[in-house]
């Protein structure tokens, strides 16, 4: 799987950007929108079409933190978090996919919800939760 002691080796060149966010924050935004936002917030009633009738267009909204990092910074993360001391390597013959993916969250933000988890929390709160999972009694499962 390109995992050893020594090295860990990931797909492509680690420049492609993602965004990430807390599990639990997708949930708390789904909840903050169903309790707190009424339809109409969500889309613009002046703009009409030709026949001057109210066109409901653009009305979802996208949950997200609204920042990027690189997937080798990611990678540096999460070596740091869990203590690896090998070296991350590169397979650039594999694919990057998407060079970034990114949503606009604006309109969640003027609707009042804001993410809370950053990047570097939501690896150490994830590695605690696989380490809690595949220890019992101090022993691996």
């Amino acid at each position: 799987f390109g995992i050893t002691p020594e090295a860990v080796t990931l797909w492509g060149t680690g420049k492609p950007m993602r965004e990430f966010l807390w599990s639990e924050e997708m949930a708390d935004a789904s909840v903050h929108v169903l309790l707190n936002v009424d339809f109409k917030q969500t889309y613009d009633a002046s703009k009409k079409n030709a026949d001057g009738i109210t066109e409901i267009r653009n009305c979802h909204i996208n949950v997200g933190t609204g920042k990027e990092v690189s997937i080798r910074e990611v990678a540096e993360k999460i070596m740091k978090e869990i203590g690896f001391k090998g070296e991350l390597r590169w397979d650039a013959s594999k694919p990057d996919g998407t060079l970034r993916k990114l949503t606009d969250v604006s309109k969640l933000h003027s609707l009042g919800w804001h993410h809370k988890v950053e990047i570097d929390e939501g690896i150490h709160r994830l590695y605690k939760w696989y380490l809690k999972g595949i220890c019992i009694n101090h022993q691996r499962v």
